[in-house]
């Protein structure tokens, strides 16, 4: 029977009382990106959309008063742009908080184009 072994390089190296990770060679590809949609209904009132906008998507007043706006007219926006863990966080937490004020707003997501993320800033 043959044995192989392999050695592989610990990635941890000892500086006097500081352990550090060394740098590794591969590179980590930037995680896919996937697009927060906000529905529109005929209940979920325009104050509340603004408010999940700002406290759960990080908008700003003016960005989320916009995005509501663009949701209201078009039946559907973009809420922002997230590695799918993220997204998929950010969707229970809105759809939780209007589930306790009574609002059927839905949210879904959908891979982002741009496979680099940068889908006109939106985070």
């Amino acid at each position: 029977m043959v044995r192989l072994t392999l050695e592989m390089p610990d990635p941890w190296e000892s500086e006097g009382d500081v352990v550090v990770e060394r740098e590794r060679a591969s590179r980590t590809r930037p995680p896919r990106m996937y697009r927060v949609l906000m529905h529109n209904d005929d209940y979920t009132t325009q104050q509340f959309v603004v408010e999940v906008l700002r406290g759960i998507f990080g908008r700003s007043p003016e960005e989320a008063v916009r995005i509501m706006m663009h949701v209201h007219r078009r039946g559907v926006g973009v809420a922002g742009v997230y590695p799918r863990e993220i997204a998929e966080t950010k969707i229970r937490q809105t759809e939780s908080l209007a589930r306790a004020q009574q609002f059927p707003l839905r949210l879904s997501m959908e891979p982002a184009e741009d496979e680099g993320g940068n889908e006109g800033g939106h985070h």
